[in-house]
């Protein structure tokens, strides 16, 4: 399935949807149906985040009817006339890790450093800005204070049920699906924060656009070998394709950040994890002999097989 988050025509009212047949349906009304149908008395979800924190075998009431015929209830809309938001516009936190070795080693040769023996121990990963989450087609805002404005071209996983010492062979249990994420980046202000021991911080605060849609893992089945994914992901400025790699290309699993991530900690349903950037996924990489720093008016495109398309466009 294909969940969204879309605004209401008329106005910035933001609810959850879902695609079928390239029309979307509105979650809440999905749920007052399915409840009437099988006699059930629950909240219907408003939010995604409502939607994520059903219980299981509610949330597979939606799965059994997509696979039946078309709803008896009227859609929103085609989907090439729904205004999207980011699937979860909010999300209770955001981990954006660092699990692509050929981007970690590229990085660091073009500053001079060898690899972090350490990186190879465990995924490591940072807290990220959870309230500056951009949407497929909302501008993004150059910083003022930066001139080296960068695009990372990842995929994300959204945790669908609570857990805690999660372990690797049970983690993909509770993903609830995947989606594209761009991790924008101000290379400039994160070359001087690194430098202090922490970070990166201001660099990477201003936004992280993610979308368009949060495809259920079940979606991807066929595409999976074990841990990983045969997907192929690309970005692109200004339609000049620059950055090609693959999800098959983690060193480091979801599995395996998963398990990480939720040692002593607990994760909940709507959560974030970034892969962090694909081999040759960004601009710091590729180098500007190659592409220059972004620049107001640029349209940056990232896609990802089955993910869609994220597009947004420097303001």
């Amino acid at each position: 399935m294909k969940l969204i988050s879309y605004y209401v025509p008329g106005n910035q009212t933001i609810r959850a949807g879902w695609i079928q047949d390239k029309n979307v349906y509105d979650m809440e009304e999905t749920y007052r149906y399915l409840t009437e149908m099988r006699g059930e008395t629950i909240s219907p979800p408003v939010s995604l985040l409502d939607y994520l924190n059903l219980p299981q075998e509610v949330k597979q009431w939606l799965l059994s009817l997509t696979k039946e015929t078309p709803p008896s209830f009227p859609a929103v809309g085609k989907e090439a006339e729904v205004k999207f938001a980011a699937p979860l516009p909010r999300p209770n936190s955001f981990r954006d890790f660092y699990a692509f070795e050929e981007h970690v080693k590229t990085a660091r040769k073009k500053r001079g450093l060898d690899m972090v023996p350490e990186w190879y121990h465990f995924p490591v990963f940072y807290f990220s800005n959870a309230s500056a989450i951009k949407g497929p087609g909302e501008p993004v805002e150059k910083p003022r204070y930066t001139e080296w404005l960068d695009y990372e071209l990842e995929v994300a996983c959204v945790i669908g049920k609570e857990g805690r010492n999660i372990k690797r062979e049970e983690a993909l249990d509770y993903i609830e699906g995947f989606m594209i994420l761009n991790d924008w980046s101000a290379r400039d202000i994160q070359r001087e924060e690194v430098k202090v021991g922490l970070g990166p911080a201001k660099g990477k605060d201003f936004a992280t656009s993610m979308g368009p849609y949060l495809v259920t893992k079940d979606e991807l089945e066929d595409r999976r070998s074990g841990e990983h994914y045969n997907i192929e992901m690309k970005a692109s400025v200004n339609g000049r394709l620059l950055s090609r790699g693959n999800m098959q290309t983690l060193y480091f699993s979801f599995a395996q950040m998963i398990e990480r991530a939720s040692e002593d900690c607990t994760l909940y349903p709507g959560d974030v994890l970034g892969s962090g950037t694909v081999g040759t996924g960004c601009i710091l990489e590729l180098g500007t002999n190659i592409h220059r720093w972004l620049q107001k008016g640029d349209i940056v495109e990232l896609s990802i097989e089955r993910l869609g398309v994220l597009r947004n466009e420097i303001v």
